[in-house]
């Protein structure tokens, strides 16, 4: 098999389909498109996910706490805990493991997030860290929100802009090469994209607004997550290519490496479907967070990106060729 996130149909076929459903307590279980499982506990549910950074050589301790965190904010929920695993390769040094530790810690502390367990090891089975991040959240069983709630009609909203975690990832990681190209200040702005991954507050004003659906962005970018939403619903969606917001510094990255901007991956950004669009996009403004209107949910299945000419063409499967790879 290639590089990358196995696909969808062998996720399917070899492990979704072959899980049991043993207790009613379970309220999300695995599906494509959902992030994240809960667990009825009364009035409370408890929201986990567990996600790995694989695709990051600097500030991995810092993207290891958001992702997961993302996902659990996804569904609306409060992130409490987060339990660590770390899988070093051989020769790593003290100093290593306290560098990533001291970025995990400063990240769960800035979102008052507790780190509640975990794992280290010094292993021959991987060439570089690897981390493994589970959150737990909680949030009131009519407040909880899924990826597969998205209904047509329903306004597609992004927060922030497409690619700000890509754009972060390769900023820090191909700086030298990319000063010489692109000039120092580009660079630094866009290292800067990573105190923006976070998804935290937007999931819980958008949860307490009361909206069908939401869903982190991360691999296979913006289009990436509109096909796991929509497949995750079963619906379609157009969404429109000029209204997708791209900062100027993930545009000059991607044209240096040939990525496309709106399937780079993008912790920072939030997919959310509603009704009444124009009033969430108000309120996350209103709270400090920039948002837009770039499409809309379909009855069909359908998934169509539509181009400035009105040339419309289909949003496909994510795939591994659509990761971050430079």
């Amino acid at each position: 098999m290639d590089i990358g996130k196995v696909p969808n149909s062998v996720l399917t076929e070899l492990i979704i389909n072959k899980i049991k459903a043993n207790r009613k307590e379970i309220l999300i279980r695995p599906k494509i498109g959902e992030d994240c499982c809960a667990v009825d506990f009364g009035k409370d549910v408890c929201v986990l996910s567990s996600d790995p950074i694989t695709g990051a050589i600097s500030e991995v301790g810092r993207l290891a706490v958001h992702v997961s965190c993302n996902d659990v904010a996804s569904c609306g929920a409060e992130p409490l805990g987060l339990l660590m695993t770390i899988l070093a390769p051989d020769g790593t040094k003290e100093k290593d493991i306290e560098n990533v530790m001291t970025q995990i810690i400063n990240t769960a502390n800035s979102l008052n997030v507790d780190i509640i367990g975990g794992h280290t090891e010094i292993t021959a089975a991987v060439n570089r860290m690897v981390i493994i991040s589970t959150a737990v959240g909680k949030v009131l069983k009519d407040k909880l929100v899924t990826t597969s709630g998205a209904k047509p009609g329903d306004d597609i909203i992004v927060t922030k802009a497409a690619g700000i975690e890509g754009t972060a990832i390769i900023a820090h990681d191909r700086e030298k090469e990319l000063v010489d190209i692109i000039g120092t200040e580009v660079v630094e702005r866009a290292k800067a994209f990573i105190d923006d991954v976070s998804v935290l507050k937007e999931g819980i004003i958008a949860g307490l607004f009361g909206v069908n659906s939401m869903h982190d962005v991360t691999e296979g970018g913006i289009l990436g997550a509109v096909w796991e939403v929509t497949e995750a619903s079963e619906t379609g969606a157009v969404v429109y290519k000029s209204k997708v917001p791209v900062k100027d510094e993930t545009q000059k990255i991607c044209k240096v490496y040939g990525i496309d901007p709106l399937k780079l991956i993008s912790s920072g950004c939030m997919i959310i479907t509603c009704k009444n669009g124009r009033e969430l996009v108000k309120e996350l403004e209103n709270n400090g967070i920039e948002a837009a209107i770039i499409g809309e949910i379909t009855a069909g299945l359908e998934k169509k990106l539509v181009y400035e000419n009105n040339e419309a063409i289909d949003i496909c499967e994510p795939g591994s060729d659509e990761l971050y790879k430079v």
